[in-house]
């Protein structure tokens, strides 16, 4: 499957696609809504980075206790119910005066329930397409992201302004309400891919089963690291540049499109292997140069360049797609999105803190330079891991 017309033509893709986007919308807006209002509040890097990414955190409880529903769980009502407490946890948000503690709490339970989402999602995405596929479609939900994220961010900057952060956390709840209809409404009744019940045990047991392969754990770490390190440089833009920080977040969404475009549409099957490790260097080295405070069109432009190299987690997911077994697939994508937001938050704590005793700029080179080192470390040695096949004969404890 190699062309957009094919893909949309899939039974069953096109409402997943709907639901996607409007729950990308919800939570783009929201999230630069509630990172301004908080940053207002307190003046404080550390938390308005926190309040932004501070819920990947989250994602480690739902990795750890809830992940084997993604497979066991009946797809549509999973993906409307967990929009539907989004878009509930999200007006709970705009209410003034809530205190400090309670938002926390409210989107650390939804980052909990958000890693379970991601399973189920791109589970659900695994099934419905030809094995032949899935990086193409990954990597249109991946371009629906960019997209949503440039327009997101552009249009949330003007809505802070025109509306107040609250009004627009009410439209972040509206979007995300919108998701849930239409998963309700155009996602076809599908039994769980898995039989049981979902279980804290069984979750447990299926992780350690994905993690006891070598070739799989590098693939996650690879999945994780590098680009949650970047993350916490995006976890910044707003008191890096408090005015401009839905431009920088748009510019790099840009980036992001035109990377996974790239990737998912035009590269050939046979650079795949060979793609991976320059694109994660490319996602580094320009927050290089933050630490020298760069004019902000410069800054744009770098942010732009930098997010190309996100697409090399379409070529790491399809790589842990080829060594896992269909059962499990829905929580093996789950694990691999849970972990990659927790490594986002955990990036985004440490980025805020160096920022509280340096400055965002410098806390910005440091958390390249370590993407950098991180990548290098798993680049693979003389004995290349490129292919997926190679990878499955090798897999052992």
């Amino acid at each position: 499957m190699r062309s957009y017309r094919e893909l949309f033509r899939v039974p069953q893709f096109t409402p997943l696609f709907a639901t996607s986007s409007a729950q990308l919308a919800g939570s783009t807006i929201s999230g630069l809504a509630l990172g301004t209002l908080v940053y207002d509040a307190t003046g404080s890097p550390l938390l308005a980075a926190l309040s932004m990414f501070g819920p990947s955190l989250a994602q480690l409880v739902g990795a750890t206790l809830l992940m084997s529903a993604a497979d066991r769980l009946p797809p549509r009502g999973a993906l409307s119910g967990l929009a539907f407490l989004f878009a509930v946890g999200t007006a709970a948000l705009a209410v003034p005066g809530l205190p400090l503690p309670a938002v926390f709490a409210i989107i650390l339970g939804q980052g909990a329930v958000g890693a379970l989402g991601g399973g189920v999602r791109y589970g659900l995405l695994n099934e419905i397409l030809p094995k032949d596929g899935y990086l193409l479609g990954r990597s249109v939900l991946n371009m629906c992201a960019g997209t949503m994220q440039v327009c997101g961010y552009a249009l949330g900057g003007v809505l802070v302004v025109a509306l107040s952060p609250r009004g627009t956390l009410l439209i972040g709840a509206a979007l995300y309400l919108t998701g849930s209809v239409v998963a309700r409404l155009g996602l076809a009744r599908r039994p769980p891919r898995a039989t049981g019940r979902p279980s804290v045990g069984e979750t447990w047991r299926t992780n350690a089963r994905l993690w006891s392969s070598r070739p799989r754990r590098r693939v996650y770490l690879a999945l994780w690291v590098p680009n949650g390190l970047i993350v916490g440089c995006e976890s910044l833009f707003v008191p890096y540049s408090p005015a401009h920080a839905g431009l920088l977040f748009a510019f790099a969404a840009l980036g992001m499109l035109v990377g996974d475009t790239t990737v998912g549409r035009f590269l050939p099957r046979g650079w795949r292997g060979r793609a991976a490790l320059p694109l994660q260097l490319l996602l580094a080295a320009p927050y290089l140069l933050f630490a020298l405070r760069p004019a902000l069109p410069v800054a744009f432009a770098l942010t732009a360049l930098a997010s190309l190299g996100f697409a090399a987690s379409l070529l790491y997911q399809e790589r842990l797609m080829a060594l896992t077994p269909d059962a499990m697939s829905g929580q093996a994508l789950g694990l691999h999105s849970a972990g990659m937001l927790a490594m986002q938050g955990v990036a985004a704590t440490v980025a805020g803190a160096v920022a509280q005793r340096t400055s965002p700029g410098t806390a910005m080179t440091v958390m390249a330079a370590a993407s950098v080192a991180v990548t290098l470390a798993l680049a693979p040695g003389p004995r290349p891991e490129c292919a997926a096949a190679p990878l499955i004969g090798e897999e052992r404890s």
